[in-house]
């Protein structure tokens, strides 16, 4: 049995924990008395207690995030009452600050604040060696990231297999943005580069194809982004995919040539804009040039298969309904294939709360701690404004209505060619809560028919232009039939073809792969 047992909830199955892997590399001596045990938020507390009390461990150490804290709390106090003795060690960015005012942190025995590489591994050297702290808050030490283990061997076949594969060729950011825990990562640290292309080629050799990496601002040392990349172009083969966080202002000649060789589906950029309006980026003390990200976004679209995920925040202060909605038209016409509108979240060490007297901004109390309200957008406000985020995640993002997705603000006897996209679709998600009231566990057949019934009754498009345009995103998305309501009013030559030979399975089985050629 296991002396430590590393373990927390994932969000899903597929999300393998990344700092439970660099805590398990760096125990030293101890790994051999070690284990790692993962669960999910699906997964009641009570048994995932079960589970990690039959490995008879004496050390626990817990990762807690955003998303997983509320059953985290419940584990930890299950474990206490039925294992006094057990220590439970606690670790990640939800309890590195105000640990004061958390439940989770009375309860467990120790608490380590920041990155816990190398501390985690000499407070369980201490405990189990009868040494222990009488301080429960251990703030550990920034290491120097060339003293840190990497984790990238502790992938096991069935992780490569069935998992997503995190990787970071750096740490921090230089921005500082205050809404993100980022802004207090300065400065940016680097690991040792060679050592990191020769984890990255073990990964390949041993058949990863998906690579996340979780750097905040990879473009930043464009040295560094150019060796991975090169690195990458060298080994290219069907299927490789690669995840970027990239500085939406910062793409010199000298990267745009090495993206432009990638095959379309190949990269995958995440890009946070987050606000158009440059008096809130000035409030919350976020610098970009637009006219820059602009000319990138056009540069990416035209010239190179990247597929750009874009994300924008409702709720920031000094923004209104008016802003946000210029916001979003503005990064519509810049065409990404994903939008992310992300609701502001007030999380715990940042420094956005400075603005809750003066902007009036009132959080949940609850996890993940999203905007109520502000003296700009009142409750009702961002109930529609959070509506229509997981409206457009669903229909926008999805990839499910990359041709149909159009319609909702082009044509139309009853709306204004060209209208504001984000009017007409804000018409589409009032319209839907209306008529259905539900917003999730919806089956896409069924949003297919909600679509084509708002677009032709209410915004007054063609029966056959409609039913023909989501009968081939049904077939892009790899759907077997068209919806029933539709078929009749489907071209029959799409029906024929749609018929004859069922749509391909999308080969990552991603959004990006519907996305194709959009």
């Amino acid at each position: 049995m296991p002396d430590l047992v590393l373990a927390t909830l994932n969000a899903k199955f597929i999300h393998a924990s990344f700092g439970l892997r660099y805590l398990l590399a760096n125990l030293g001596e101890l790994r051999s008395r070690a284990a790692l045990a993962e669960f999910t938020i699906n997964e009641r507390p009570l048994d995932v207690a079960e589970r990690l009390l039959a490995l008879e461990p004496r050390i626990v150490g817990l990762g807690v995030y955003i998303w997983n804290v509320t059953p985290t709390t419940e584990l930890v106090a299950l474990l206490k009452k039925l294992r006094p003795d057990l220590v439970v060690v606690l670790g990640g960015p939800e309890v590195s600050h105000e640990t004061a005012a958390q439940e989770i942190v009375r309860l467990a025995d120790y608490t380590i604040t920041g990155e816990g590489d190398l501390a985690f591994a000499q407070l369980c050297r201490a405990v189990l060696g009868g040494a222990r702290p009488v301080d429960k808050i251990i703030a550990a030490p920034l290491p120097a990231l060339a003293s840190v283990a990497l984790p990238y061997d502790d992938y096991t076949d069935a992780d490569i297999a069935h998992r997503l594969i995190y990787v970071e060729a750096s740490r921090g950011c230089p921005f500082e943005c205050e809404f993100c825990l980022s802004s207090l990562d300065i400065p940016v640290r680097q690991f040792p580069l060679d050592a990191f292309l020769a984890a990255l080629a073990r990964l390949l050799a041993r058949g990863v194809q998906h690579f996340k990496f979780v750097d905040r601002t990879f473009n930043l040392n464009l040295g560094v982004s150019r060796a991975i990349l090169e690195f990458f172009l060298a080994r290219l083969r069907p299927g490789l995919f690669l995840h970027f966080e990239m500085i939406p202002d910062r793409l010199p000649p000298a990267l745009r040539e090495l993206i432009a060789k990638f095959p379309p589906g190949a990269l995958q950029f995440e890009v946070g804009i987050q606000t158009f309006n440059p008096e809130v980026a000035a409030l919350i003390s976020r610098r970009q040039d637009y006219a820059k990200l602009e000319d990138n976004f056009r540069f990416l679209r035209e010239s190179t298969g990247v597929h750009i995920h874009a994300d924008l925040i409702v709720g920031l202060p000094g923004e209104t309904w008016e802003s946000f909605a210029a916001g979003f038209d503005r990064l519509v016409a810049l065409r990404p294939q994903e939008i992310q509108v992300g609701i502001l979240k007030r999380l715990r060490g940042t420094p956005i709360g400075r603005h809750d007297a003066e902007w009036g901004m009132v959080y949940s109390p609850l996890p993940p701690y999203e905007l109520l309200q502000n003296r700009l957008l009142d409750f009702p406000a961002m109930q529609r404004l959070r509506r229509f985020a997981r409206m457009w995640d669903l229909v926008g993002n999805s990839g499910n209505f990359v041709e149909t997705l159009a319609l909702f603000w082009s044509g139309g006897s009853n709306a204004t060619t060209a209208a504001s996209p984000f009017g007409e679709f804000m018409r589409f998600s009032d319209w839907f809560h209306t008529h259905e009231g539900r917003h999730h566990g919806i089956a896409l057949a069924r949003l297919m028919e909600r679509v084509w019934e708002f677009l032709v009754r209410e915004r007054g498009l063609t029966e056959a232009v409609v039913a023909t345009s989501l009968a081939r995103d049904a077939q892009r998305a790899g759907q077997k039939d068209v919806p029933a309501a539709l078929r009749a009013h489907v071209a029959a030559d799409v029906l024929a073809r749609f018929n004859r030979a069922p749509a391909a399975a999308a080969p990552l089985a991603h959004r990006q792969a519907r996305h194709a050629g959009a």
